[in-house]
């Protein structure tokens, strides 16, 4: 039996559909037996595992890896399974083995990488564990050689969803416990539509994975997957997984075509450039199509800040999206990415300044303010920051205070942003956050969400931001969800 093990990433009311896992099961099916474990939905998975053990041959575990919580609850899970299971083969996959390999190599209870889009290396490596092929032709696999070197196999090229077969949903035990209620509706699920993305953002996670290559899938398909979801689950929303949901507008008209009939509350995500440029019998066809919020990566209030990230959008772009699809009733959220190396003060101060700009052209909008934490690219990282950040060498290493506080940029602590700048950002964070709690938390009281407000309103008006401890109070009081943090 192949087990597929999801580790603990979020708290249970936030638990979705495992997809990464339900991509290697759909692709399973028929052809080995396996079994799904995740952390989300069970508290004990350890215990799981060693049932599983205990009744089954288990011949490999695969575990899906994010960065920050995932990788945290990892840890402990393969190298109790390596202790107790020492001839059993473990391979990692996720954001975090594709973006930190060597580091996930380096782990004595990891021996294979999937790096990237994995069903197919998936495959290839159990039939490599076999012995029906080699390891080194097994395109997006990294391992260690008998010497224990890291050998990393040539990229895999990129496949669109229709390739694979549906999810299978039901493979989950007790798969209706991840159709959970958010502010799109009370039944919500999740869907990830297409893989990757076209643009090459030099700060980004997900380019050096994909490598500026996108495959989407069907309208049709998408259509039919969310129509079965409605009809077994009896979902009345959903959330989009994609990192570019809008490719161009021929493709947004007729994937909202097919969503009009469904009557399904949505949220995705999408780029300014694009969605900017299309025409109003467009956004009112998404309106239609049943969209609620789209979020954009603003990511910069400075054009010059823009241009160094090859962001390739405008402030007045994202000025005039804010204005345009405010007439339309979709929420837009805009992030930031603020603290660029070269100079985090000007970055700072003007970013804020135009957030505030973005409020007046619609106070709608969602804003989420992020400080600037660095991923390896191989062209190299937005600000030049090379030689400025040494990324640690093992999982142990990513889960220490100082390294995990990196990666959820609770306290990034880079050289390159010093603590006062730093301190504004958050002040500046928490005021409009308060100010305007987001609409996404469903369970913010309405006394809640009006003390906030009026605790804040003062010092946004003003803009004095400094030493907010009113608000620090307030917000754990009222536990304020914060969408940077969490899914929907």
């Amino acid at each position: 039996m192949i087990v597929l093990l999801h580790p603990r990433s979020t708290r249970p009311r936030n638990r979705r559909f495992p997809l990464a896992l339900l991509s290697l099961a759909a692709v399973l099916e028929r052809k080995e037996p396996y079994a799904i474990v995740d952390g989300n939905a069970d508290p004990h998975p350890a215990q799981t595992l060693d049932r599983l053990a205990a009744k089954h041959h288990i011949t490999l575990l695969a575990v899906s890896v994010m960065p920050g919580p995932q990788m945290v609850a990892a840890i402990p899970l393969c190298r109790d399974f390596r202790l107790k299971h020492p001839s059993v083969p473990i391979v990692w996959g996720g954001y975090f083995a594709s973006l930190y390999t060597d580091a996930a190599l380096n782990a004595k209870y990891v021996d294979f990488v999937v790096r990237g889009q994995g069903e197919e290396t998936f495959l290839e490596l159990i039939e490599a564990l076999r012995a029906t092929r080699r390891y080194a032709g097994v395109r997006g696999l990294s391992y260690k050689d008998d010497f224990g070197l890291h050998v990393h196999n040539a990229e895999r090229p990129l496949r669109s969803p229709n390739d694979f077969p549906w999810l299978p949903y039901d493979s989950l035990p007790n798969a209706g416990k991840y159709i959970m209620p958010t502010f799109l509706g009370r039944r919500t699920a999740v869907h990830q539509a297409s893989i990757g993305c076209p643009f090459r953002c030099n700060f980004c996670g997900v380019v050096p994975i994909f490598q500026g290559r996108q495959r989407t899938e069907a309208p049709e398909r998408t259509a039919a997957i969310l129509a079965h979801l409605q009809e077994k689950y009896r979902i009345d929303s959903v959330q989009f997984y994609d990192n570019n949901f809008f490719l161009n507008e021929s493709h947004t008209v007729a994937l909202a075509q097919k969503l009009i009939p469904l009557r399904l509350q949505w949220w995705s995500e999408g780029r300014i450039d694009t969605v900017v440029r299309y025409s109003d019998e467009t956004f009112g066809l998404l309106k239609r199509a049943g969209a609620k919020m789209i979020f954009f990566g603003a990511e910069s209030g400075s054009d010059w800040v823009l241009e160094e990230m090859n962001k390739r959008i405008t402030t007045d772009q994202t000025l005039e999206l804010a204005a345009k699809i405010r007439r339309f009733g979709i929420v837009p959220e805009f992030s930031f990415v603020v603290g660029n190396p070269k100079n985090p003060e000007r970055d700072t101060r003007e970013t804020i300044r135009f957030i505030r700009r973005i409020k007046r052209a619609n106070p709608d909008a969602e804003i989420i303010v992020q400080h600037y934490i660095p991923t390896p690219h191989p062209d190299g990282m937005y600000g030049h920051v090379e030689g400025k950040i040494q990324f640690p060498r093992t999982p142990e290493e990513w889960a220490t205070e100082r390294w995990y506080n990196f990666t959820t940029r609770h306290d990034p602590n880079v050289a390159w942003l010093p603590r006062s700048i730093k301190r504004r950002i958050d002040n500046f964070e928490l005021v409009v956050n308060s100010r305007w709690p987001t609409i996404q938390d469903i369970q913010l009281p309405g006394w809640g969400r009006a003390m906030l407000q009026c605790l804040s309103s003062w010092r946004y008006m003003l803009g004095f931001y400094e030493f907010p401890v009113e608000l620090q109070w307030a917000q754990r009081f009222v536990s304020l969800r914060k969408p940077r943090l969490e899914s929907l």
